[in-house]
């Protein structure tokens, strides 16, 4: 077990109080910023945070109603939100990141990517598709995501584990389970909204950063092929394919997982620009 907690804040980004960690390092790497999927609270990245404690520090943000941040008062936009993760920045002294999303985060990550390049210096993206031109997944899983049930209701989780994300329920799946803080109606129904009509596919063969897409070929919820779409209109990216992992398989393979990102960042890593 790690003692590597995160220092978490409420930053105010502009009227809207975000709730914040960061997982300090011993390391002098750029900074990670990471994305996180739809509804998932900060403390879910723990293990990213913890794993990277040697590396690099670990920036993440829940979104307004999810987790311990205040609900929005008005529906949002992607771009809204990389106007957020600046200001976090901003407010932390950091000038310039490697950027990491997954699922509903990988798409924002792709949105922050574009938007600011002059800070956005790689990118990593787990599970995740181009938006509205992407591949379906299986029905019964993507039916399950519509609401929020599997964050309110463990049992409901646990049950649909496999159906829903692809990865047997092993003691990964069970320490998910105990990070879980239920969002509000509210808080997942606006990420929805956020990333409704969103595409990056006429924007992906302008990314400058080095990308490294990763996918479980078991993945219920994205599946593969919208990972080789990403690499096929990223210039500069490359394709790692999780054998047996499903969509959760940075959490349930984070020893197999790591490694691969952290040699990826350190193949195109520079000293941190700037720290508070």
């Amino acid at each position: 077990m790690s003692n590597n907690e995160p220092e978490i804040q409420l930053i105010d980004v502009g009227g809207q109080k975000l709730r914040t960690a960061v997982w300090k390092s011993e390391g002098n790497d750029r900074p990670i910023l990471f994305f996180n999927g739809i509804g998932a609270n900060l403390e879910m990245v723990a293990p990213l945070g913890e794993m990277m404690q040697h590396r690099s520090d670990v920036i993440v943000f829940d979104m307004p109603g999810i987790g311990g941040s205040p609900k929005a008062k008005i529906p949002y936009r992607s771009s809204t939100i990389t106007k957020w993760a600046n200001k976090i920045l901003d407010h932390l002294g950091i000038d310039e990141v490697d950027v990491m999303g997954i699922s509903w985060g990988g798409a924002v990550a792709q949105q922050y990517a574009r938007s600011c390049p002059e800070r956005a210096k790689s990118l990593v993206l787990l599970a995740t598709s181009a938006g509205m031109v992407m591949i379906p997944g299986n029905l019964s899983a993507i039916t399950k995501m519509a609401s929020p049930k599997r964050y309110v209701d463990p049992d409901y989780m646990m049950k649909n584990f496999e159906t829903l994300y692809g990865d047997i329920v092993d003691s990964s799946a069970r320490g998910h389970k105990t990070r879980i803080q239920p969002p509000s109606v509210q808080g997942y129904m606006y990420q929805l909204l956020a990333m409704i009509g969103w595409t990056s596919v006429h924007f992906l063969p302008f990314l400058k950063q080095p990308t490294l897409v990763m996918s479980g070929d078991r993945d219920h919820i994205v599946p593969l092929a919208n990972s080789r779409l990403l690499k096929s209109l990223i210039p500069h990216a490359s394709l790692k394919i999780v054998k047996g992992g499903g969509h959760l398989f940075a959490v349930s393979r984070a020893n197999q997982v790591i490694p691969i990102i952290s040699s990826f960042l350190n193949d195109h890593a520079e000293p941190k620009a700037n720290s508070a």
